[in-house]
């Protein structure tokens, strides 16, 4: 089916609006790979060092006649998605040896889990982590040893922040490897049920973490559709995966095999050779737009509203939010995961997941089709799923039909016409509001403010009955220049037990909610935040405040404000503490929230 003229045209604006930026990003990357195989220009002193420890592989390296990937890994074994890669290495280096080409570790970059920094000190480093990541895999890069690179990673700084290096180094060919989720534990509503029971005062500890222990129990992805299931049905929308890898659970033969495969044609699509694929030639304008449907069709995370622009910025390409409200426009709502709905990613895998999604959105023509991807020309690849016969993958078509219409709907007959996320802009700043878990009656929130400065003090409010009433709960100086852009995600028990109780409640804040934002209206991300002097900052309690979904409208409704002197508080508190003190320059440097929350981009 031909693209939508709608998705066409947004396509169309952000090339214009790109075009300076991403042909000067363009003439960059050309240059590099002019100069051909990454080792040949090494002196013999830097081939020795970088081949010392290589064993039979010196041989092919010495010889330069054979493909050299270079592996920067996540791994680490407090992460349950991360656990996985411990093995891949070696994994990659017999398979890359099985067709005559070598592999090397070329470093490891830092991988937090958001999980464990939840509502803690460390969660203001978690955003920066992103930046970090980058700057590591640029270190790794840097020994241009390499014809290509495959990158493993998957949780939520990480992708974003292995892209951001990826598109850096956008002349070499590169595949991102996942490692899947873990087999489903207890349901995602239940473990949320056991959170507000406690949040309550109903059950104790112990109680609590039964329930948490239950939910998280194994190696792989947490199962919840949050920002680390988001990543990995971005990079297969958006063409770094091998077609159908991303939900495929760890430590099965076809997990294996995937793995195994991606390292193959790590091999093929490097400059020495007829395929070559340059990640800034899959990374265009059209992977992003097609990121961005995918982001909407699926209900994604919040968190991806500033990757994506900061990853986009790496390769030359302009998003805005404009951009994720006008894709979230016309894009329908096919997916029902938690916390949208009841299921987790593997029944929504099961269901037919992402090739049914691709492929169905392909006929309605809300994809591009003509781009470039890892696998090779056309995003159709990815409406394929990988079947394994004996030991060898074979790619079949998807589902046509959803086998559970309770989690898959088609575009003609969805879940909702409308992405669920919009934005929100006023006399506040501008932000960004997810509504596809969101009661329809509660898009639009018009009560007084009551304000605070960290998601703490809301939960000794909220404990003391401070909160038993409509009212929009303001937690400022949340920004990535106040204290590095934590998740609020702590608070979602308290708001949505207030919400129970059948107050008309709302969040605002110039900080994030989590990739799990589900039922309570948050507007998030506002910019300016308030240490930038926007006007969130000056409010006051009782100042009454209009969130407004329907008409994408922020507003402080209380005359006056603007006129306010009011003095910034004390924000040392942010500055020491977890390594918080060896980050002030990248809070300092921080740029705002609706262009990424960068430090390095």
């Amino acid at each position: 089916m031909p693209l939508d003229s709608r998705i066409d045209e947004i396509t169309d604006r952000i090339r214009e609006r790109s075009r300076s930026t991403r042909d000067l990003y363009l003439e960059r990357m050309r240059e590099q790979a002019q100069k051909g195989p990454r080792r040949a220009h090494l002196e013999c002193g830097n081939q020795a060092h970088a081949y010392a420890a290589m064993g039979e592989d010196k041989g092919d390296l010495v010889a330069d006649r054979a493909p050299n990937i270079g592996i920067v890994t996540a791994y680490n074994d407090m992460l349950s998605a991360h656990q996985p890669f411990k093995d891949y290495p070696d994994r990659i280096k017999a398979a890359a040896r099985s067709v005559g080409a070598t592999a090397q570790v070329a470093g490891g970059v830092p991988a937090m889990c958001d999980g464990v920094t939840q509502g803690q000190n460390g969660m203001e480093l978690s955003l920066f982590s992103r930046d970090v990541i980058a700057l590591a895999t640029g270190v790794a890069l840097s020994h241009n040893t390499f014809d290509s690179a495959l990158y493993l990673g998957i949780c939520d700084k990480i992708v974003p922040g292995l892209v951001i290096a990826a598109a850096t180094f956008g002349y070499l060919p590169g595949i991102f490897v996942p490692a899947g989720p873990m087999t489903s534990g207890l349901g995602n509503e239940e473990k949320s049920q056991v959170r507000r029971d406690f949040a309550e005062g109903k059950i104790d500890r112990a109680e609590l973490m039964k329930a948490e222990m239950a939910s998280y129990h194994g190696p792989g992805t947490c199962t919840f559709y949050g920002t680390a299931n988001s990543n990995q049905m971005l990079m297969e929308f958006m063409g770094l995966h091998l077609p159908g890898a991303s939900f495929i659970n760890p430590g099965t033969p076809l997990r294996d095999a995937l793995t195994d495969a991606a390292t193959v044609q790590a091999t093929k699509i490097t400059a020495l050779g007829n395929a070559y694929t340059p990640v800034c030639d899959v990374l265009d304008e059209r992977a992003y737009v097609n990121g961005l449907v995918g982001l909407m069709a699926t209900g994604g995370s919040t968190n991806l509203v500033l990757h994506l622009i900061a990853m986009a910025r790496a390769s030359g390409v302009q998003l805005t939010c404009a951009d994720f409200d006008a894709v979230s426009d016309v894009t329908p709502l096919m997916a029902r995961v938690y916390p949208n709905g009841l299921a987790d990613v593997n029944h929504f895998h099961a269901a037919g997941g992402l090739p049914f999604m691709i492929g169905r959105l392909l006929e309605a023509g809300l994809l591009h089709e003509d781009v470039q991807t890892v696998a090779g020309q056309g995003l159709s690849a990815y409406a394929t799923e990988p079947k394994l016969t004996g030991d060898r993958i074979e790619w079949t078509p998807g589902p046509k039909d959803s086998l559970n219409d309770r989690i898959l709907k088609t575009p003609d007959a969805p879940f909702d016409h409308h992405g669920g996320l919009k934005q929100v802009h006023g006399n506040l700043g501008l932000g960004v509001i997810k509504i596809s878990a969101v009661a329809p009656e509660l898009h639009v929130i018009e009560a007084p403010a009551r304000i605070f400065h960290s998601q703490d003090d809301v939960k000794v409010a909220f404990r003391a009955g401070e909160l038993d009433r409509d009212g929009v709960i303001v937690v400022r100086y949340q920004g990535p220049r106040a204290n590095g852009m934590p998740e609020l995600h702590g608070l979602t028990p308290v708001l949505t037990v207030l919400l129970q109780r059948g107050y008309r409640v709302a969040l605002v804040t110039d900080g994030r909610m989590s990739g799990a934002s589900g039922k309570v209206p948050a507007a998030i991300h506002v910019a300016p935040e308030a240490l930038d002097g926007g006007l969130i900052g000056k409010l006051q309690d009782g100042d009454l405040i209009r969130v407004d979904a329907v008409k994408g409208t922020l507003d402080v409704l209380t005359e006056g404000v603007a006129g306010r002197d009011v003095p910034r508080p004390d924000l040392s508190h942010n500055e020491y503490g977890l390594g918080r003190e060896l980050f002030s320059l990248f809070r300092a440097s921080a740029g705002p929230s609706d262009r990424g929350a960068g430090v390095v981009i």
